[in-house]
């Protein structure tokens, strides 16, 4: 495949394309607001503006990655500072009380099937140089002070499949009793972006609540079925491209023991490379995460480029990473156009059908 392009069988029959721009885009602005916590470099920001929502701000504790979101999204509100304050400011906007959507990703490695899990529940943890140290379990509740506060008609929460699993679920439990207490009937899905239009296999759990003000049967009737085709990897793999695309030298030694797909933890006698894949061709990406180069081309040794990185995500093409590394800001973010197929069905199920 040329540079540059892309598989026009999969760039062209979506209703939201992985293969866009910041710049062609038409954000409508037409179906409500929203504002975004732990809003991060603005994946699941971009999805609401494709799906015609209008963004108005965000809040998150990385003034790194707030600049990133000015820098891309030029927001009207950026709070730079974490929920456990944010809640308590008596100084808010009027407008963001009463939003159509109040959206959130709490942080989530705890609950990560590849991470510490229940070793890391209760602790003080920060992801990066530049942050506070955070106890990441209890931010979710946090969000839902907010939520409390801000009287928003719909809540939509990310989080990872572990939250689901193990001694994890009783998290789940009480989310779904601390919603019932701040006033929102509240149920969760979980969803593969890959059967959404995204070149990726990312599986993520989507809290939705609405204000028990109105009809819990448009919650309950919520319809979040997506079963379009999977987007493989030859579809958004070139020949040429940019970024630092070098293998770690360990990665090297162990290029020819595994085949494609195949988890190079399942040759590695100390498993220090779980999580890390080499691709297969008809076979769509694995979840691209924010730590490692985790993902190698099925031919050639190296990671994958910039080009293709942005096209797993569905970040836009002229999205602007500053000196942030992509890996890190697309592994962290909702992928936009998830984001989109989500939106644009609440959007068509509740909220237009709200009084």
């Amino acid at each position: 495949m040329q540079m540059g392009l892309f598989d026009k069988r999969y760039t062209t029959m979506k209703k939201f394309p992985f293969n866009w721009s910041l710049k062609e885009a038409i954000f409508t602005k037409d179906k409500g607001k929203v504002f975004s916590c732990f809003a991060c470099g603005g994946g699941s920001s971009m999805g609401y503006k494709l799906a015609g929502y209008d963004v108005i701000g965000c809040n998150e504790i990385d003034p790194k990655l707030v600049d990133l979101y000015k820098a891309n999204l030029n927001p009207k509100f950026a709070f730079v500072e974490g929920i456990q304050t944010f809640k308590l400011r008596s100084d808010l906007p009027e407008e963001l009380y009463n939003l159509d959507i109040l959206d959130g990703s709490p942080p989530c490695s705890t609950f990560s099937i590849t991470g510490s899990r229940e070793k890391a529940w209760g602790v003080e943890k920060k992801f990066r140089e530049g942050q506070v140290k955070q106890v990441l379990d209890t931010l979710f509740f946090d969000f839902i002070d907010l939520a409390f506060e801000l009287r928003p008609k719909v809540v939509i929460a990310e989080n990872v499949k572990g939250i689901l699993m193990g001694k994890a679920k009783a998290y789940t439990e009480k989310i779904h009793k601390e919603f019932a207490l701040a006033g929102y009937h509240s149920r969760h899905f979980l969803l593969d972006a890959s059967k959404m239009g995204v070149p990726q296999r990312r599986e993520r759990v989507f809290f939705i609540a609405i204000r028990d003000d109105f009809d819990k049967a448009l919650l309950y009737n919520l319809d979040l079925s997506f079963n379009e085709p999977i987007i493989p990897y030859s579809a958004i793999r070139r020949d040429e491209g940019t970024g630092d695309v070098s293998p770690q030298p360990s990665t090297i030694t162990l290029w020819g023991m595994c085949d494609a797909g195949r988890s190079l933890d399942t040759v590695h006698p100390k498993g220090y490379f779980f999580n890390n894949y080499r691709l297969s061709k008809d076979k769509v990406v694995f979840a691209i995460t924010g730590k490692h180069k985790n993902l190698m081309d099925s031919d050639v040794c190296r990671v994958l480029f910039k080009e293709e990185l942005l096209a797993a995500g569905s970040f836009p093409t002229d999205y602007d990473f500053g000196t942030q590394k992509p890996n890190y800001v697309i592994g962290m973010s909702v992928p936009p156009v998830m984001m989109a197929n989500v939106a644009d069905e609440i959007y068509k199920q509740i909220i237009s059908k709200l009084c």
